[in-house]
């Protein structure tokens, strides 16, 4: 698990760049949904940018998703992300 968040985090940094990020899996908080699924998880990502502060929220939030492709076609169910 820990490999997968470190990876998910290097993804990010080496794409944007941000002054400060944070990765927060909150996977424990949502494992009695129905729609929970082991091995996927819910990630909340805190970062701090002035590239993506320069787009809108929408543009900022596909440029990580665009990112993260792969993982959220596999590996993340959900994901928050805070722009800073």
């Amino acid at each position: 698990m820990i490999d997968f968040l470190d990876n998910v985090k290097k993804k990010v940094v080496d794409e944007i760049r941000p002054e400060n990020i944070s990765l927060i899996d909150n996977t424990h908080l949502h494992k009695k949904h129905k729609s929970f699924s082991p091995g996927k998880y819910h990630l909340k990502i805190i970062i701090e940018s002035k590239k993506l502060r320069k787009l809108t929220k929408i543009e900022a939030h596909k440029v990580i998703f665009s990112i993260l492709n792969y993982e959220m076609k596999n590996n993340i169910h959900a994901l928050e992300i805070e722009i800073k």
